[in-house]
């Protein structure tokens, strides 16, 4: 079976969806009423409902066809989360110096594509693994690099420079992006509530890691 099919939940529904991150922090509350809290999860994981997001008897389809596809559970997709998209912190247009990925070292061509949420160290550096095709710009020391001299490497989820940036060169991206997840479920309890409209009182997913 295919791990990932490289085809996108439909965006009708996907923006109708509700959601969002999900972390998981042990706390202990001490005799003293002070706590200790320990996160169990480097990374946050997302999930979804999309069931809020079906509008009529096509969006129940087109979420049947995939869910076949998919074979419920077993294989991955994209999905285009309704809040938060964009590397552009508005959640608006990417622009090229939206995230700094790194500094050049005059032989370093590839950077790990990031998405990064605060400043100084409590900020949070998110892998972006499935960036949307025609929508990443990158830019060196503030001068965008045309469309050839870069390109997405989606095994190692770098970029990588035709031409390695000097050393001390700040190398900045944007972009738009997709989440991989899955089907949370196995079945889809659906109800045809008149001709031409649907329900579907919940359609679960869940975020997936790719390359390990």
């Amino acid at each position: 079976m295919i791990a990932f099919l490289d085809e996108s939940f439909p965006l009708p529904i996907a923006f109708g969806s509700r959601g969002g991150p999900e972390r998981r922090t042990e706390v202990v509350t001490l005799a003293s009423g002070r706590e200790t809290r320990n996160a169990r999860w480097a990374d946050s994981r997302r999930r979804y409902d999309a069931g809020s997001g079906i509008r009529s008897l096509a969006d129940l389809r087109a979420v049947v066809a995939l869910f076949e596809r998919a074979r419920g559970r077993m294989s991955g997709f994209r999905f285009r989360d309704p809040f938060d998209h964009s590397s552009a912190l508005t959640g608006g247009a990417p622009g090229a110096l939206n995230v700094t990925l790194g500094t050049g070292t005059g032989s370093r061509t590839r950077f790990e594509l990031v998405k990064v949420y605060g400043s100084g160290p409590a900020a949070y550096a998110r892998v972006i693994d499935l960036p949307v095709a025609g929508s990443l710009k990158l830019a060196v020391n503030g001068t965008e690099l045309p469309p050839g001299g870069f390109f997405f490497d989606a095994a190692t989820r770098e970029v990588v420079l035709a031409t390695a940036p000097a050393t001390g060169a700040v190398v900045t991206a944007g972009f738009l992006f997709d989440v991989p997840v899955r089907f949370d479920t196995d079945s889809l309890d659906l109800s045809l509530t008149h001709f031409e409209a649907g329900e579907a009182l919940q359609i679960p997913l869940v975020e997936i890691r790719l390359g390990g």
